[in-house]
């Protein structure tokens, strides 16, 4: 039994049993942040060929196409159910953790077990198990700890052949699969860029020096590593941040701050307390020296280290250099757009926080191990206690990223002055219905950073919703004197000027819109609504089109391009966009109106069907309660048509009394002039191709 208990295979069922139930909160967890951008509405995600534009196009605002690909496998396995995607991640973070297992019991590192453990359920890692979007962190680190496993096994197996002849074909082996693996971690995050330097580091590790033959060896990886960099880079100059700068602060701030974020994650990887999604930002003046005393004393700590390296100096030198060589890539140096908000954030030391947790657990075991045989039972004490607490740590961390609602509440309950926070759980009430509530979070967001475009912009469209259109138009052109390429404000501010009838205005916005992002199907929906106002019937028609392309599934789309083609007498047409509409939404009352319209009112030529119009006119009056005078209108034709000549006069009768009641006299009068034919026993058949009198 302990053989059994202490076999490789029952360490790893271990690691995988306690992080499977550390992390079960997390399963009943939704889509947060910026989940839905990657997963459910992303558009590459749910295209035939989106595989194919990740990888080989550059459409995506990033460039991971393994991590794109496996969401796009993933939507169709789960769709809009967010616990598959949060199973996968899970799985994925406890693979990770035996896999750090492995290495650290490979290069002989005291109490590898449980720093693994501690890896799994460790606090600051919930940003990245239990956020979807950072399938990145995990996907990535699974190869990147497999390139580190395999290269020390291609080590291992040439190190120890004897002298004489070159290396055989199977050692080199490990290496191809090494590179594979790390090339693989690159296109699932480029986070991993290091990877080169963390090998060099093992090697020095395990053998106390770093051969010219070794350098050699790691060239591809670094060849690797720059290529992917400088593509992510492009992307995210020219796709994440479409080309715009926003990064006011100047090297030496930079630079500065690169010496402060390692202490920050050093102290959130021991006491990991007060963890939120956005921390404040920091104020760096780099005229102050006093600025780069941290950055000072961690260099002159490596060289301390580096100088007794001979002794009590090698594991700090290897523990903290891996850490601080790891968060390179997130130290400031490259802009991305989060550090808007903040320079520092917990999923950015996934990769990282091995190098101080090992350290942490091998020294407490050294510690123990000169206490002697009381030691032990200190150790196991200790090891019980830390695994414990840090569970129930992880547990509760888990709980906020439950909703969009509890993230962002627990961010302002430590970070109060997070104007991203405020928006965001502005953005989270609006989709509960809680304008009012929501309307206060944007307005505190303001306060805070008055020329956040995002926030106007929101604000903007609650307004609009509560009626406040004025204040609602000011604050979209505040958003676009902040920001004049924010595409939403463009169609946002298009929409309401539509509203109110100044409609060249609109179409301008809608044009603005597109032109800054073409592939938005909801701009070229709202532009062909105007273009149909004015007149532009057939531009209506191509606007619609290219929605359409852009999104198959958008009901809306097919109903209005199904009006343009009446417009246009392609009667065949509307009848086919109207069918589709209702496959995609069958309770669109708009839709089955129309519909029933075509079907009771053409020739049977023309795909007349009145028994069938009947019951679509029939649903559409009780979708609306009998409440819309065309509505009725339109049930009254069906039933002419199908020639039940007396439920007509009926139906049309009421119809010309809701329309009345409704100060609607022009109404009345059409299906007044309807209802004489159906006195005579005819049906409706109009004379003119027009739709007006349907809304």
């Amino acid at each position: 039994m302990k053989r059994l208990w202490t076999s490789p295979t029952a360490c790893a069922a271990v690691i995988v049993l306690l992080t499977v139930v550390t992390y079960l909160p997390s399963l009943h967890g939704g889509f947060v942040f910026d989940d839905p951008a990657f997963t459910t509405e992303n558009r590459m995600i749910k295209a035939s060929d989106g595989l194919y534009r990740f990888w080989f196009t550059t459409e995506a605002a990033d460039y991971y196409p393994l991590t794109s690909s496996l969401w796009w496998a993933e939507w169709r396995l789960w769709g809009n159910n967010p616990a598959g995607y949060h199973a996968v991640n899970v799985l994925l973070h406890a693979v990770n953790a035996v896999l750090v297992w492995m290495i650290l019991r490979r290069l002989k590192i005291p109490g590898a077990w449980l720093a693994a453990v501690v890896f799994a359920i460790h606090p600051v890692n919930v940003a990245t198990a239990a956020w979807i979007s950072e399938q990145k962190n995990t996907l990535s680190m699974l190869f990147f700890a497999l390139s580190i496993l395999l290269y020390l096994r291609f080590d291992d197996a040439t190190d120890m052949r004897p002298a004489g002849p070159r290396s055989g074909a199977a050692e080199w082996v490990w290496y191809g699969l090494s590179l594979a693996a790390g090339l693989l971690a690159l296109l699932s995050k480029t986070a991993v860029v290091m990877l080169p330097v963390v090998l060099l580091g093992c090697v020095w590790w395990t053998r106390g020096a770093v051969r010219r033959k070794d350098v050699w060896r790691t060239v591809p990886f670094f060849a690797f590593s720059l290529v992917l960099a400088v593509v992510t880079i492009w992307f995210q100059h020219y796709r994440a941040l479409e080309g715009r700068t926003f990064h006011t602060a100047s090297f030496a701030s930079r630079l500065a701050a690169a010496g402060w974020a390692p202490w920050f994650y050093l102290s959130k990887a021991l006491v990991p307390v007060n963890l939120t999604m956005v921390y404040p930002k920091w104020q760096v003046d780099p005229s102050r020296w006093v600025s780069y005393l941290p950055g000072v004393i961690l260099i002159g700590c490596l060289i301390v280290f580096w100088y007794r390296r001979g002794t009590w100096g090698r594991p700090l030198l290897f523990g903290l250099g891996y850490f601080v060589v790891t968060l390179f890539p997130v130290l400031g140096f490259f802009y991305q757009g989060f550090y808007a908000s903040s320079l520092v954030a917990d999923h950015w030391q996934y990769y990282s926080i091995i190098g101080p947790i090992a350290l942490a657990v091998a020294g407490g075991r050294a510690i123990c191990h000169r206490l002697g045989e009381r030691g032990r039972d200190i150790g196991v004490l200790a090891s019980a206690v830390v695994i414990g607490l840090l569970g129930v740590a992880a547990w509760n961390r888990c709980g906020v990223y439950e909703s969009n609602e509890t993230l962002w509440r627990d961010n302002l309950k430590k970070n109060p002055n997070a104007w991203l926070a405020h928006n965001n759980l502005g953005a989270a009430l609006v989709r509960m219905g809680r304008t009012e509530e929501a309307m206060a979070q944007y307005e505190q967001a303001l306060r805070i950073k008055p020329d956040y475009a995002t926030a106007h912009n929101n604000l903007g469209v609650v307004l609009r919703q509560t009626g406040h259109i004025q204040q609602a138009i000011h604050h979209y052109e505040e958003a676009l004197r902040i920001n004049p390429d924010m595409a939403d404000a463009h169609n946002n501010l298009g929409f309401v000027l539509a509203r109110l009838g100044r409609l060249n205005e609109a179409i301008e916005q809608y044009r603005q819109a597109l032109r800054i992002e073409p592939a938005q199907a909801e701009v070229h929906h709202n532009l062909g609504l105007a273009l149909s106002q004015v007149g532009k019937i057939d531009e209506a028609i191509g606007q619609y089109q290219q929605a359409l392309e852009l999104k198959p599934d958008y009901p809306e789309a097919r109903f209005n391009l199904g009006l343009a083609f009446e417009h246009a007498v392609r009667i065949r047409e509307a009848i086919e966009q109207y069918e589709q509409a209702l496959q995609l939404k069958p309770d669109y009352a708009e839709a089955q109106n129309n519909l029933a319209w075509l079907l009771a009112t053409r020739v049977p030529t023309a795909g007349g069907n009145p028994i069938r119009a009947v019951s679509l006119a029939r649903r559409a009056c009780e979708l609306t309660d009998n409440h819309v005078a065309p509505y009725l209108d339109t049930l009254a034709a069906a039933q002419a048509a199908a020639g039940r000549f007396q439920e007509a006069i009926d139906t049309a009768q009421r119809a010309i009394a809701l329309a009345r009641a409704a100060g609607q006299p022009q109404v009345a009068s059409e299906i007044e002039s309807r209802l004489e034919l159906y006195r005579s026993g005819r049906p409706y058949r109009p004379t003119v191709e027009a739709t007006d009198h349907r809304p």
